[in-house]
């Protein structure tokens, strides 16, 4: 497996597929997909992994399969695509996690290894996360990942969406409070 990003509990790997029947599960089950305009049928499914794949050979990245390192299993996706954010092309990381492993910090775990990932590896100078309003899981994960409201903007495709952000600086500093806390130096090479 060609691991792109390894945290404490989870491999991030690009999609391929055979991850269609586990995607599926997630993405045509009507609770997990309650915030968008409806769940998944087969066709957008494999969609989903295709426009997956071509992100990853046009730009470098995507949405990543989460596999748990302890079983192997995918449980979802997370990763960076460009997304319209109110009128605006801009880096949003992105998750959809199996209701089965919803509250046990999965989604913040690989969404915070994405941002980092992300401000190591590309020039934006910020990331995002966008969502429907009612969505708190989604902007709980945003905030507990450092990010902050920037816009409540209509959207009709979810009548009214928030949109989180992080600036480089300010991820900056958070990496510089956690080497401090943890009595470290600044260890992380980024590659830019």
């Amino acid at each position: 497996m060609d691991c792109v990003i390894e945290t404490e509990r989870l491999w991030l790997r690009e999609y391929t597929a055979e991850d269609f029947a586990a995607l599926y599960e997630i993405m045509s089950d009507p609770e997990t997909m309650k915030h968008y305009p409806a769940p998944f049928d087969e066709e957008k499914t494999r969609g989903w992994i295709s426009w997956n794949l071509d992100n990853y050979q046009k730009l470098g990245f995507g949405l990543w399969a989460v596999v748990l390192k302890e079983s192997g299993e995918f449980i979802g996706d997370c990763g960076i695509t460009l997304q319209n954010i109110d009128g605006q092309t801009l880096p949003e990381i992105g998750y959809h996690i199996n209701k089965k492993y919803w509250r046990r910090g999965f989604a913040k775990e690989a969404a915070r290894a994405v941002r980092d990932w992300a401000f190591c590896n590309t020039d934006y100078d910020a990331i995002y996360s966008y969502m429907k309003y009612t969505n708190i899981g989604s902007y709980s994960t945003a905030l507990a990942n450092g990010m902050k409201k920037v816009k409540e903007y209509p959207d009709p495709k979810n009548e009214i969406s928030y949109a989180y952000a992080i600036t480089r600086d300010e991820w900056e500093k958070l990496e510089e409070e956690k080497w401090i806390k943890n009595g470290l130096k600044k260890t992380r090479k980024c590659k830019r």
